[in-house]
């Protein structure tokens, strides 16, 4: 199979799957390093591609939207903390019947600087953390002294009050 080919693959994989592909996995499915497969979803999303990169792996742009399609509200929510309370805000919001879409920091020099999550449930939750701890990689948020913003999708505005109440009670909303 040749790049080209295998590019193809790539797509027709990622539209037969719900939920997201590691770029591990497209690797061994294909025979090839992780890194060919990094390097063919970007060639991909330079010619037009819509590819989202979450935590758990690749997904087509479309999938996300129709996963999210039973999410009627979307709201912001700005918070602050330590490394520590990251599990405690995650659940929090998974627990809660939200889905924290994201995570957008100020950078200083960069601008805004935002990473997709997509983290809907307490194993998302487990696995973010979990990478987290095995790749030794700060958060996004170490950046900014713990402030960030979070996107949070939820069947509706009351849901979405009540997960800031409640991340509010764990001292996790910013508070100038």
């Amino acid at each position: 199979m040749d790049a080209s080919q295998r590019r193809e693959s790539i797509i027709a994989a990622l539209k037969k799957e719900h939920t997201p592909f590691s770029a591990s996995k497209l690797a061994e499915k294909f025979g090839v390093s992780r890194q060919v497969i990094v390097g063919d979803v970007s060639l991909l999303r330079a010619a037009g591609i819509d590819i989202i990169a979450t935590p758990r792996g690749y997904l087509l742009e479309s999938t996300a939207k129709s996963q999210n399609a039973n999410k009627q509200f979307v709201g912001k929510i700005v918070c602050q903390h330590t490394a520590s309370q990251t599990e405690d805000e995650l659940y929090t919001v998974v627990d809660n019947g939200g889905e924290l879409l994201d995570v957008i920091v100020e950078h200083p020099i960069y601008g805004e600087l935002a990473g997709r999550l997509n983290i809907a449930s307490r194993k998302d939750a487990d696995q973010f953390m979990r990478r987290v701890a095995e790749t030794e990689t700060g958060l996004l948020s170490d950046l900014t002294n713990g402030i960030h913003l979070h996107t949070i999708a939820c069947e509706d505005r009351e849901t979405f009050e009540t997960i800031k109440k409640l991340l509010q009670e764990l001292d996790i909303v910013y508070n100038d």
